[in-house]
């Protein structure tokens, strides 16, 4: 089990979103508000803490929502994950993982800074099954695939 770190939004595709701190996840959208919500397979994007540090240890200056991650979470192996995985998240909400990864067709300010970008490689895409609020300190967790949603 893991835990949410940050909640992170923003107004228009390709810019750094904010932590916001909490929010909604609403079933076949992604979270309310943020410019990457829309019916198709990548709703939410989820990176953990643990791959931001990877990028803070080259000595960027990097944080939750920099790399327009939806959901910076810690404690919880997001790159052991394969698509079809259901993840709960806060006290109602359940998405299932997707997509693993992406192509970056164009390269973002942080590759320019660092030489690399780990979201390509380690930031993974999920829909929301089941809406609800998720805020800073909930818990996400792997749940059994088989079980109601």
């Amino acid at each position: 089990m893991g835990r949410i770190v940050a909640v992170c939004t923003s107004l228009r595709k390709g810019e750094r979103k904010r932590n916001i701190g909490w929010g909604r996840l609403i079933p076949n959208h992604g979270l309310e508000g943020d410019a990457h919500a829309g019916p198709w397979h990548r709703q939410v994007s989820l990176l953990a803490l643990e791959s931001i540090r990877k990028m803070q240890a080259q000595g960027l200056k990097v944080g939750p929502g920099d790399f327009a991650e939806n959901l910076t979470t810690e404690g919880l192996d997001l790159r052991s994950l394969v698509p079809g995985t259901k993840l709960k998240i806060g006290p109602e909400a359940v998405v299932e993982v997707t997509q693993i990864g992406k192509v970056c067709h164009e390269r973002c300010a942080v590759y320019y800074q660092a030489g690399d970008c780990i979201m390509p490689r380690e930031g993974i895409f999920a829909r929301v099954l089941k809406g609800g609020p998720v805020q800073v300190g909930d818990n996400i967790e792997v749940v059994d695939g088989q079980g109601d949603v």
